[in-house]
């Protein structure tokens, strides 16, 4: 259709709303490409035809053998088409999703509506979408393209975690599992040389090590108060030799015992 003047736009406008129901609706029709196509007007390859519908082969096919059904009236979206109508459309649908299966040997088929143009419908006439499916085709890889695989796995863990949490949910033990697969942390092996070792240092002495340990702490300060006992024999002296000659000599009856005793 060519591209309409802003003048001849308005008056088109002002004629749609100026139709009946009715002519409006024989307006579209006459605008519609598929409606055409259904007609005549417009060559196609029809695999299906009966009083109600039609099934052409997609010019711009997802894969070999994509059809188009249509119903011969014209319908813009789903919520247009009579019930009976639309029933009859999706068992001829399921007929030829079976016709496909067998002659093209396909693991599988998409039945594919686009009802508004948010979803993503480009003609004016509603039809359905019959695609076949092989294996690893990668037409439609919903899962790949919305969310990542590892991202997926992490979001359910988080899911499962917190769902648990709430419903107070324990975790379930290993019990169940038979004893060569339940996932026991293995023992860190230990040498015996530092097991024994180990054992060693960590019992407590005995009475005989205890002992000696006194002895050898006992044996610490003597040695210490032998020196000191010799410093203070010393200064001792020293200190008769210039003592005044009046001082009585009281410091001579101090045994070097009792001085050493002083340093303990």
């Amino acid at each position: 259709m060519p591209e309409l003047t802003e003048e001849q736009r308005k008056q088109l406008e002002e004629k749609i709303k100026k139709m009946s129901p009715e002519e409006l609706k024989e307006f579209q029709k006459q605008q519609c490409i598929f409606c055409q196509l259904i007609s005549g007007k417009i060559p196609s390859k029809k695999v299906y035809d009966d009083e109600k519908c039609i099934a052409v082969l997609d010019i711009a096919p997802a894969s070999k053998g994509h059809l188009l059904i249509m119903p011969k009236e014209h319908y813009a979206i789903m919520p247009q088409i009579p019930d009976k109508e639309i029933g009859h459309l999706f068992l001829v649908s399921k007929y030829l999703s079976q016709v496909l299966l067998k002659v093209l040997k396909v693991s599988g088929t998409n039945v594919f509506v686009a009802n508004g143009a948010v979803a993503g419908q480009r003609a004016q006439h509603f039809m359905l979408h019959l695609i076949p499916r092989k294996e690893g085709d990668k037409i439609i890889e919903v899962e790949d393209k919305l969310i990542d695989a590892g991202l997926r796995a992490k979001v359910k863990e988080l899911v499962e975690k917190r769902l648990k949490t709430l419903l107070g949910v324990k975790e379930e033990k290993q019990a169940a599992l038979p004893k060569g697969e339940q996932n026991v942390p293995e023992e860190k092996s230990v040498p015996e040389e530092e097991s024994a070792e180990t054992k060693e240092e960590t019992a407590e002495p005995d009475a005989e090590e205890e002992t000696a340990a006194e002895e050898k702490v006992e044996e610490k300060p003597a040695k210490t108060t032998k020196k000191a006992s010799k410093k203070s024999s010393s200064k001792l002296s020293s200190s008769k030799k210039n003592k005044p000659k009046d001082e009585p000599e009281s410091a001579g009856d101090a045994s070097l015992d009792d001085i050493a005793n002083l340093f303990k």
